[in-house]
C-alpha cells in the first residue's frame, strides 16, 4: 500500500469544507432538549411531543418522531450524525442533525433533502431517507417536498435563494433532522483499509457503485461529491452492501423538457447535457472540467474512476486536516502530490499510468475501462448506463 502525507497537497479541499461548522457539546445538548419533554440519563430523546404550530392562521399539531440518540458516530461536511433507535420498533437508524442558520448551511441541507425526497423508488446502493423533521422553538414538523403550507419551509427556501438569513434572531435556531437507514460498517475507507485485499469484494463493490450512479443519473441526480467518505457499508444481510450517501452537494437536474411534451418527458432529462457551474467537491476526486466550473454528470464518472482505481490498488494519502488515511489516486510532481483532475487540466495530453503498481492484479478490461472513465474530455467517458453494462460484462468474464 502506498501512503503519502497530506502536507504536500497543492490545495485544500474546496467548497464542501468551507461550509463545515462544528457545534459545541453545550449547544448540542440544548438542541436535543428543545425537541424532548424530558431527557433520560442514558441518552437524549427525540420524543413524540405534540404542540400547536400556527400556519396561515390555522393551528396545526406538530409531531416529532420518537427516537433515542445513542452516540455520535461522525461529523460530516455540515452536520452531526448519530446512531439512534426508534423507540416503538427498536430499529436502529442514523439521525443527522443540520443547523439551518447560515445560508450556505441551509442550501446544503435543502439540496440533500430535495435529492433524497425526489427518489420515488428505493435502490439498495443508495442510502434511504425515512423522514425529515423541521424543528424550531421546541416544536417539530415533518417535512414534505414543496410544502407550500409551511412558512418555516418557505423561509428556508428563501434563505437559500437570497443568500441571507431570513429566519429571525440567532437565539431561535432552526434545525433539520434527517432519519436514515443506519450503516454499521463505516465508510469505504475504513472497510477496505482494515481488511486484506479480496478480489471478490472488489468486484462486488465495483458493480454496486456503478449500479448506484446509474440509478441516480436515471433519476436526474448528479452527486458531485463522490468519494470513499460518502460511500457507507451496511452488513445487515451478512454480506457488505454499499450505500452512496451525503447528498449535500448534489444537484437535481430538471426543467430541460418541453412543457408541451408532458410530465413524463420532463422527467426524462439527459443529465449528460445539463451543464453545471459550481466548482464543488473534494480535490482528489474532481474531474478536470469541475476545476474550470463547467461540467455535466460525466464528472461523477471521473470521480468513480478515481475511487475504483484507488480501491483496487490501495492507493492512499493522509488527509492534512483530519489526519486520516484515505483512498485516492494522484499524480506525483516532484515532492508534491496533485489531484488527477487538476494534473490533467494542466496537461491534457498526459497519459495516466494505469495500473500504477508493478505487481497489480488489475485485468485488461478494468484497466481500459478506468482509462475511459478518467478521460480528460468528458465526451470520451462512458455515461453511467454504458458504464454499468461494461462493468457487468467485465466482471462476468473474470
Amino acid at each position: 500500500m502506498e501512503t503519502v502525507g497530506g502536507d504536500n497537497w497543492r490545495r485544500r479541499t474546496r467548497s464542501a469544507r468551507a461550509y463545515r461548522k462544528q457545534q459545541t457539546g453545550a449547544d448540542e445538548s440544548n438542541v436535543l432538549r428543545s425537541l424532548s419533554v424530558g431527557n433520560t440519563e442514558d441518552g437524549h430523546d427525540m420524543e413524540e411531543d405534540t404542540g400547536l404550530f400556527k400556519q396561515d392562521n390555522l393551528e396545526r399539531r406538530a409531531m416529532a418522531p420518537r427516537y433515542s440518540l445513542l452516540r455520535e458516530v461522525g461529523r460530516g461536511t455540515y452536520g452531526v450524525v448519530y446512531e439512534a433507535v426508534a423507540r416503538r420498533s427498536g430499529a436502529k437508524v442514523a439521525v443527522k442533525k443540520l443547523r439551518c442558520d447560515a445560508p450556505e448551511n441551509v442550501e446544503l441541507a435543502l439540496q440533500e433533502f430535495w435529492a433524497l425526497a425526489s427518489l420515488e423508488k428505493r435502490h439498495q446502493n443508495v442510502v434511504q431517507l425515512e423522514e425529515c423533521v423541521l424543528q424550531r422553538n421546541g416544536m417539530a414538523q415533518k417535512m414534505s417536498h414543496g410544502n407550500k403550507l409551511s412558512k418555516q419551509y418557505l423561509r428556508l427556501v428563501e434563505t437559500s435563494l437570497k443568500g441571507e438569513r431570513v429566519l429571525g434572531p440567532p437565539e431561535e435556531p432552526c434545525y433539520l433532522w434527517f432519519i436514515m437507514e443506519f450503516c454499521e460498517g463505516g465508510d469505504l475507507n475504513q472497510f477496505i483499509l482494515s481488511r486484506r485485499p479480496d478480489q471478490r469484494t472488489n468486484n462486488s463493490f465495483m458493480l454496486q457503485m456503478t449500479s448506484a450512479v446509474a440509478f441516480l443519473h436515471k433519476n436526474n441526480i448528479v452527486h458531485r461529491d463522490l468519494k470513499p467518505d460518502n460511500i457507507l457499508i451496511s452488513e445487515k444481510s451478512g454480506t457488505p452492501v454499499l450505500k452512496v450517501a451525503d447528498f449535500g452537494l448534489s444537484k437535481v437536474c430538471a426543467g430541460l423538457g418541453n412543457p408541451n411534451e408532458g410530465e413524463d418527458q420532463i422527467k426524462n432529462v439527459n443529465v449528460n447535457k445539463f451543464w453545471l457551474s459550481s466548482a464543488c467537491g473534494s480535490d482528489f476526486y474532481m474531474a478536470p472540467e469541475v476545476w474550470e466550473g463547467h461540467y455535466t454528470a460525466k464528472a461523477d464518472i471521473f470521480a468513480l474512476g478515481i475511487i475504483i482505481w484507488a480501491m483496487l490498488e490501495r492507493i492512499t494519502f493522509i488527509d492534512g486536516e483530519s489526519k486520516r488515511e484515505l483512498l485516492g489516486s494522484y499524480i506525483r510532481q516532484g515532492v508534491d502530490i496533485v489531484p488527477v483532475g487538476e494534473a490533467l487540466l494542466e496537461n491534457p495530453k498526459m497519459v495516466l499510468n494505469i495500473p500504477q503498481k508493478r505487481r497489480s492484479c488489475m485485468s485488461d478490461g478494468v484497466r481500459k475501462l478506468l482509462q475511459d472513465m478518467l478521460a480528460v474530455n468528458p465526451q470520451d467517458r462512458p455515461d453511467a448506463f454504458e458504464l454499468q453494462v461494461r462493468m457487468d460484462q467485465i466482471i462476468c468474464a473474470a
